[in-house]
């Protein structure tokens, strides 16, 4: 097939994903809710993050062609957007990660402990995107202090790997950071110590006196300082510092736990019920008593919901401390679990893996095979070699 039976033939024979109902939502109401609220301040990162979203799938952006050498079967395979508010090319980011973060971790028990904050902060940190990296520092400064201080001599370092989640279950804004911590750390002269017991009592009090006092040196208002003087009285034991029993047996599935939301929107298209076409209904399960929660919202604010917790550009999500932070252990006593890091699956093998389905496979039983590449931008031909791609 030349170039310009393939222009004719564009429309035909495209590969594309299932009916995305979030992206059907973003389609029908994106530019009308962006005319009914012009004094809304949207982010320049979320406008460009929702319009490569709608995008996704699209010949628009750039596709690859291929064609049975027998009976000239063909099909079209779009690129996809790479947003970080895309759930399907999140959840490929995800299953990327998780392959490849595990060779990073050393093979021993890890604890997961979640530090979360007043909700009087939450407002500020809505506010103040760039504050959000003292949540980061104020939690990784605590746990690592703490096991520095176990002994002046060893200095204990841990591993630890924190991330970041903005939302609650309902959506709503509730910045908090989620740590998967080694129960354990290396010494200067111990290979290794085991640490089974985490004093949560002094946790919450450290983690709170460090974010408010690194809050204080960004933030100089009045207004501020008697905030600050009220969260002391009212959380004599600190903030909340939440300790699920170790992941001993899957690495793989805690990393998968807390990284989940990290590329992707804060609610999976799985707990959207209905979309009517103006109005949607979610579930979610309530954190207090597990109990299931049905909401119906109009789209706005859905949208309003969703848009505010994407990241701003170049934010890390991900951070590593201690141990993960080093590139090479510095005891041979220490092994990881993987001495090397695992490739991420192609987009090929990934879908032969979870759809038990061949995508290339011509109905006359031969495989299609790659032919080109159209560039969204300039819309040139690209000729490739095709075990190149594969």
């Amino acid at each position: 097939m030349n170039y310009s039976e393939f222009i004719k033939n564009e429309n035909e024979h495209t590969l594309k994903p299932k009916s995305h109902v979030l992206q059907d939502i973003f389609k029908d109401w994106w530019d009308i809710f962006l005319k009914e609220n012009p004094t809304l301040n949207i982010r320049n990162v979320v406008k460009t993050e929702v319009s490569k979203f709608m995008g996704c799938g699209s010949k628009d952006n750039g596709f690859a062609f291929y064609q049975c050498d027998d009976c000239d079967n063909y099909l079209y395979v779009p690129f996809t957007c790479k947003s970080r508010f895309c759930p399907s090319c999140g959840v490929n980011t995800c299953l990327n990660r998780s392959e490849i973060m595990p060779s990073r971790c050393l093979d021993v028990p890890h604890r997961h402990i979640i530090f979360t904050i007043s909700d009087q902060l939450w407002p500020i940190f809505l506010r103040y995107r760039n504050l959000l990296d003292e949540l980061f520092k104020a939690a990784s400064y605590t746990l690592l202090s703490w096991f520095k201080g176990m002994s002046k001599l060893e200095q204990y370092v841990p591993g630890i790997i924190a991330t970041l989640h903005t939302f609650g279950r309902d959506l709503k804004w509730n910045p908090h950071i989620h740590i998967l911590v080694t129960e354990g750390a290396m010494g200067k002269k111990t290979p290794w110590k085991t640490f089974n017991h985490f004093p949560y009592e002094m946790l919450r009090k450290r983690f709170m006196t460090k974010l408010l006092v690194n809050l204080s040196k960004h933030i100089h208002s009045i207004k501020f300082k008697q905030l600050k003087n009220s969260l002391y009285k009212e959380n004599c034991k600190g903030f909340y510092v939440y300790a699920k029993k170790n992941y001993n047996s899957n690495i793989k599935l805690a990393l998968g736990y807390i990284t989940r939301y990290t590329s992707r929107p804060a609610m999976a298209e799985s707990r959207i019920l209905k979309y009517d076409g103006e109005f949607v209904t979610f579930f979610y399960n309530r954190h207090e008593d597990d109990k299931r929660i049905e909401e119906k919202v109009h789209v706005f604010e859905l949208i309003k919901r969703l848009i505010i917790h994407i990241p701003e550009k170049g934010f890390n999500m991900v951070r590593y401390y201690g141990i993960y932070a080093m590139r090479k252990l510095k005891s041979s006593h220490l092994k990881r679990i993987k001495d090397k890091l695992t490739k991420p699956l192609k987009w090929l093998d990934k879908l032969k893996l979870h759809f038990k389905c061949n995508p290339l496979k011509c109905s006359c039983g031969n495989t299609l095979k790659f032919q080109f590449i159209v560039e969204s931008r300039s819309k040139k031909l690209f000729q490739l070699y095709y075990p190149k791609l594969l």
